[in-house]
């Protein structure tokens, strides 16, 4: 298991102070630590827990029902890619496959250079615009008729390359 900096802890702490003894306030400490950090440690799991009167087990039920939560750090750029019945139906396997080669990147995973996060969702909610891929928050919809997302995620490597150049 990964040990937090104590620059980590610190944030973890503000967090929790700012939502002592207000009421439901996991989600929110939840949400709050995970933008701040970009996952939710089980550090962050344990003083929530105490914060809130509830158990460690209660809060890792909680991260580990909801997809919007993660307990391990993401890349750079999060793609999520939609599996629900539509866009299953629509080709976001084969569309997943195309990005898992492009990224270099297993599902549910992230890539070994750190750059991306490849994440196999059940539904994101816009199944009118099935097959649906979601890069950094951005929409994409009729995803496998396009190379709209291939060309972005060549951007996204093009400029890391750059950067690192």
């Amino acid at each position: 298991m990964r040990k937090l900096n104590e620059q980590s802890m610190q944030v973890i702490d503000r967090i929790v102070e700012r939502h002592r003894g207000r009421r439901g306030p996991v989600k929110l400490m939840l949400h709050d630590v995970q933008k701040e950090l970009g996952y939710i440690p089980f550090e962050a799991m344990e003083k929530i827990a105490e914060a809130a009167g509830v158990s460690a087990a209660e809060v890792y039920g909680v991260v580990t029902f909801y997809t919007q939560f993660t307990t391990e750090p993401k890349g750079k750029h999060v793609i999520n890619v939609c599996m629900g019945t539509a866009c299953y139906v629509k080709g976001s396997a084969d569309l997943l496959q195309r990005i898992c080669d492009l990224t270099g990147t297993l599902v549910n995973q992230t890539s070994a250079d750190g750059l991306f996060s490849l994440d196999a969702t059940r539904c994101l909610g816009a199944c009118g615009l099935a097959p649906v891929v979601v890069i950094d928050g951005k929409v994409y919809g009729n995803a496998n008729g396009t190379d709209e997302v291939e060309k972005h995620i060549q951007m996204l490597k093009a400029t890391e390359s750059a950067a690192q150049a």
